[in-house]
């Protein structure tokens, strides 16, 4: 059973982590938190050290969220190369799903933490670093099982095929075209197709 302190812990966060998402760490001051929360400061403190301590776990909240979206995704197929292209299809409808977390985490959390928290800067840098691992892997599975060629590098590709995606992420945001997105996943079907494929 969860207990009220957890529940209270998961509240704040679910509540919190878009807030954070959209307004940066800085400009989300703890009357937002306690406002959207309906909590008082002594009970935001008393499940978290400090506003960043809170605002380490809401990018962590909105991450596990996407996270768990695309590995339900990709279980849709077995094989490597299927996956990528899986990974595509997610994207190709981003734009909405991520609306509901405030816009991307780990591009709004990346550039707004960029400049002034560089203890959260790591933790996106991690998610970063642990996103282009788990494509190599994928990459790699395909080269083992024949369907990726074997003269392809597994990390140089997985990070062209992240750095898609994230300026993808970047121009639908900016210029709110979804566009950018479709368009950018086209190209990355054109990739796995035409470069990868053994």
């Amino acid at each position: 059973m969860i207990s009220k302190a957890e529940l209270t812990k998961h509240h704040i966060l679910e509540t919190v982590a878009p807030i954070f998402n959209k307004n940066g760490y800085a400009a989300t001051s703890m009357r937002d938190i306690t406002e959207a929360t309906r909590l008082t400061k002594g009970a935001i403190y008393g499940n978290f050290k400090n506003k960043e301590e809170l605002s380490i776990a809401a990018f962590k909240f909105n991450v596990k969220n996407m996270m768990v979206r695309i590995a339900n995704h990709l279980a849709l197929s077995d094989s490597p190369i299927q996956k990528l292209h899986l990974i595509a299809d997610f994207y190709r409808n981003y734009y909405e799903f991520s609306k509901q977390l405030g816009g991307c985490p780990i591009l709004n959390i990346g550039v707004d933490a960029n400049n002034q928290n560089p203890l959260l800067l790591k933790k996106v840098r991690s998610v970063i670093e642990k996103i282009q691992g788990q494509l190599a892997t994928i990459i790699e599975d395909g080269i083992q099982v024949g369907e990726i060629s074997s003269d392809i590098n597994a990390m140089i590709y997985a990070k062209r095929i992240d750095t898609l995606i994230q300026g993808a992420i970047f121009m639908t945001y900016t210029m709110n075209d979804d566009f950018y997105l479709k368009d950018s996943m086209n190209q990355i079907d054109q990739i796995i197709n035409l470069e990868m494929k053994a």
